[in-house]
């Protein structure tokens, strides 16, 4: 009677729950390795290239409608990929995101292998050292004993070697020796610091803030109480503007030197400053302001970005009340310091909110310190406000300023021009004491220019960590390039009748391939087997 064998049964498909786990395995596995490391780092300094190439939004605005409308389609798509708010983008932040998570689950088993070899005891000595990329082999008259007790405290003097010594059958003595694993500790502080420096940058970014305000030079105060104060200001995720370091700044004056061609060559404003218990007591300290070399106080840093040119006007009204102001006027050509721009008056003494809005006046054009006339035109020749001169329109109706929405400093709402509640009522080229006459009666005088410097007050809580993780990486990089990681036996083992004594044997090998180890080989193995001669 013959029994037949059950046919094997086919192999079962994995559950789709072990296909997953398998998936999301190999997942964290690419995702962590080294390489993929390296990936998202390129990946990221790529996706940072355009927040310098492109203006950003958060930065200049106006600079953003500008490109837009002059790239047409191509400029809307690139708002539309949010490649005008690039550090807050949703593709940024992922590989940013992602770049620390693959550094996280590379390093982590990386340091407790590291960990695990900085305690483990250098390897066994090989049998055949004669096939080592360095090897050299000496005599010696003395036993076996006292040749390797003579090799280790030579051996002992190699600061940095790390060593054991070992017995092996018919009294052979070996020492084995290991050095340079700083190299891959410089490795790991490298990528650590590398982490270190990007987590580090995003919590500045959280609770760090950036505001430009316009001072007028002629001892005019900020004081950085609110976010009202800025001209333009950038808030971290977590910065709400309530809780800003508190200082003040008085900029007393503005001096600026051109070279020959016009071109900047010195900037500097002396300021006073006043911050902790000096905002008590009232106490301020003299600072010299300069590009480059910002004040620091109260944990922020003030720079000093730029200047230009405040036209002081004065205007007489029918009844013979008079206004002055000196308003800050945009620069359009920095190499002339060529500005436009438009100071606003309101006039006294009238008390009905219609008839004021027809009343008020608007005095715009250019203004050029250095007054040149191409014809009729007015352009300037020179940064320095060597012959200032103003090309004015005065506006006179509804300027717009009771509308209830912000309107730019620089300019008048062209839309009341166009719709008639803004009038042209005089143009006319002013030197410095000039004035025009309006038609009923009102006289607009020029009565000279001032200055006004823009500085940038920048607050980031980790910058002092960020750097110290830069150096960090400098550290760590140097480490990984320059320390090699070398090995070193000795073997000493009893002689041949024929040759009594001692047979000791120098070998090394260098687990990188940087060059040099040939040299110290030879020093060490010089020091090793010479001491044995004789």
């Amino acid at each position: 009677m013959t029994t037949t064998e059950a046919p094997p049964k086919p192999p079962q498909p994995p559950t789709s729950a072990k296909r997953t786990l398998a998936f999301l395995r190999n997942t964290w596995r690419g995702l962590t390795s080294m390489r993929t490391a390296l990936v998202l780092l390129f990946l990221l300094a790529l996706a940072a290239l355009p927040g310098a190439l492109l203006p950003q939004r958060k930065l200049n605005a106006p600079k953003v409608d500008e490109y837009i409308a002059a790239h047409g389609w191509w400029g809307t798509l690139l708002d539309k990929l949010e490649f005008y708010d690039v550090y807050s983008s949703i593709w940024f932040s992922a590989i940013y995101l992602l770049l620390m998570v693959s550094l996280v689950g590379c390093l982590t088993p990386r340091s407790f292998e590291y960990a695990k070899a900085m305690r483990a005891k250098p390897v066994l000595t090989p049998r055949n050292l004669a096939r080592m990329p360095h090897y050299r082999l000496g005599r010696g008259k003395a036993d076996v004993s006292d040749a390797a007790a003579e090799i280790a405290a030579v051996h002992k003097q190699l600061s940095g070697w790390r060593r054991v010594e070992r017995e092996e059958p018919d009294g052979v003595r070996t020492i084995s020796a290991e050095r340079g694993f700083l190299r891959e500790t410089g490795n790991l502080l490298f990528h650590f610091s590398m982490l270190g420096l990007i987590v580090f940058f995003a919590l500045g970014k959280l609770y760090g803030y950036e505001g430009q305000v316009i001072v007028q030079a002629d001892g005019s105060t900020f004081c950085n109480a609110g976010i009202y104060n800025y001209d333009s200001f950038n808030a971290g995720l977590r910065v709400d503007g309530t809780d800003l370091n508190p200082f003040c700044v008085k900029v007393n004056d503005f001096t600026a030197r051109y070279t020959a061609s016009g071109q900047p060559d010195y900037y500097h404003s002396n300021i006073e400053y006043q911050s902790g218990a000096d905002l008590e007591t009232g106490t301020w300290r003299p600072y010299g302001l300069e590009v480059n070399s910002p004040l620091r106080t109260a944990g922020d840093r003030v720079y000093l970005l730029g200047h230009g040119y405040s036209p002081k006007f004065t205007v007489t009204f029918p009844d013979g009340t008079q206004r002055t102001q000196n308003t800050q006027w945009r620069t359009v050509d920095p190499s002339t310091m060529l500005a436009e721009g438009a100071t606003k008056f309101d006039q006294p003494g009238i008390t009905d909110e219609v008839q004021r809005r027809t009343r008020q006046l608007a005095v715009t054009g250019l203004f050029a310190p250095t007054a040149f006339l191409h014809g009729s035109v007015l352009t300037s020749s020179a940064p320095e406000a060597n012959d200032p001169a103003v090309a004015v329109d005065v506006l006179r109706g509804d300027l717009g300023l009771d509308a209830g929405r912000g309107q730019s400093v620089f300019e008048v709402d062209q839309s009341l021009v166009a719709d008639g509640r803004l009038k042209k009522v005089a143009r006319q080229n002013l030197k410095v004491g000039q004035e025009l006459k309006l038609d009923d009666g009102t006289k607009v005088r020029f009565d000279g220019v001032g200055q006004w410097v823009s500085i940038q007050i920048s607050h980031d809580p980790t910058q002092g960590f960020v750097l110290g993780f830069a150096i960090a990486m400098f550290v760590g990089l140097g480490a990984s390039l320059l320390v090699k990681r070398r090995r070193l036996w000795v073997r000493v083992k009893p002689g041949t009748p024929d040759q009594p004594g001692t047979v000791i044997e120098v070998a090394g090998l260098a687990r990188t391939d940087q060059a040099g180890y040939g040299e110290e080989f030879h020093r060490v193995s010089e020091r090793l087997v010479s001491g044995q001669k004789g």
